[in-house]
């Protein structure tokens, strides 16, 4: 679990999934609340290499920035991990991206591995257009959910069962497509 800003609080989405999913761990920033991209990139890196079974990166908000980044530096990336699953990724550019996160910019690079953006039509922190094009850039699949502000508690996401199923569905496509290939 790659969580955004502030880390996911007990009530978020990626902190129910992981209290449920076998072998889901959360990467381990110095600091949750003054993101440094260099930081999480290297909290990434640690976490994969520590995980068993190759595992499926699922990051929200500043997590899908830090995700894509890890992806584009590190040179084994398609072996260390079967695919992204990437919720709500922010735009730098927009007003509301968070003032504490300036080292976070947008990967400008195409994904070494299978990816998946979902977007919501009324984000707060990134337009449909801005999703549309980080998806094309990093070679992603891209899941519209319509009107869901930034996929997160303060826009009534709790359990998100609908994102868990998405999720076990994309584990399966890359899971084969990584074993496919390797």
């Amino acid at each position: 679990m790659v969580p955004g800003i502030g880390g996911s609080e007990p009530a978020h989405w990626q902190s129910r999934w992981q209290s449920v999913l076998l072998d889901a761990h959360r990467i381990a920033p110095r600091s949750w609340d003054e993101p440094d991209l260099d930081d999480w990139v290297d909290a990434i890196d640690r976490a994969v290499g520590h995980a068993r079974p190759v595992p499926v990166l699922v990051a929200h908000s500043l997590g899908c920035l830090a995700v894509a980044h890890w992806a584009v530096r590190v040179d084994d990336a398609a072996t260390r991990v079967a695919g992204a699953f990437l919720v709500a990724p922010p735009d730098p550019a927009c007003p509301e991206f968070p003032a504490a996160a300036p080292t976070f910019t947008i990967a400008n690079a195409p994904l070494p591995i299978p990816a998946i953006v979902l977007s919501s039509s009324d984000d707060p922190y990134c337009s449909p257009d801005r999703a549309a094009d980080m998806a094309d850039v990093w070679g992603a699949q891209l899941v519209e959910l319509g009107p869901r502000g930034h996929v997160n508690v303060a826009s009534g996401f709790g359990e998100w069962p609908e994102g868990l199923q998405l999720l076990e569905d994309f584990v399966l496509t890359a899971r084969e497509t990584a074993r496919q290939a390797g």
